[in-house]
């Protein structure tokens, strides 16, 4: 039973369980196009079937992922396929683990919240996180923010709030 459900795989010279980040991406874009398609037909056809099928694989992937093992899960399955000419990144099971508990409860985010939030829960540092998340100290010029792209952002914002606030936005809901 233990080699059914576990979490992680063991590879030679690293001492935690890890799992490979390009499988999990791989996975993401197959339920982000799935999930996207649904929405898409809801809001543009009032078609609410893909929507439901698309749920209907999501949660139990997302169960089993989490409660079984990572490589029972359908759309992990699917990534692995896609992406296995490629070298693996290892990234810890640890806190992907427990981003993933966040995932079933909560909206999915752009960063690794498991990589932020698994530290101040278990007293632990997570480690091989993803994108080196972990162990980035100096950012790269490319990943720098100006203020002129963050007055950008709040423009927008801005600009959304004005737009609410004046109900030139009308719904088309009867």
């Amino acid at each position: 039973m233990s080699g059914i459900v576990k979490f992680g795989e063991d590879v030679e010279g690293l001492r935690i369980p890890v799992l490979n980040e390009r499988e999990i991406r791989a996975a993401a874009g197959l339920l982000f196009a799935l999930m996207f398609a649904a929405i898409a037909g809801a809001v543009l056809k009032g078609s609410f079937v893909l929507l439901k099928y698309a749920i209907a694989i999501f949660l139990p992937d997302m169960l089993i992922r989490v409660f079984l093992s990572p490589r029972w899960s359908p759309t992990l399955i699917l990534g692995r396929l896609a992406v296995r000419n490629q070298v693996p990144e290892y990234v810890g099971a640890p806190q992907k683990r427990f981003a993933w508990y966040i995932g079933i409860a909560e909206s999915a985010f752009g960063i690794c919240l498991g990589c932020k939030l698994y530290p101040l829960v278990t007293g632990k540092q997570p480690e091989r996180c993803p994108g080196e998340v972990c162990e980035v100290k100096d950012r790269q010029p490319i990943q720098r923010v100006s203020g002129a792209q963050l007055a950008i952002v709040l423009g927008l914002v801005a600009y959304v709030a004005a737009v609410g606030k004046s109900g030139s936005v009308t719904s088309t809901a009867s």
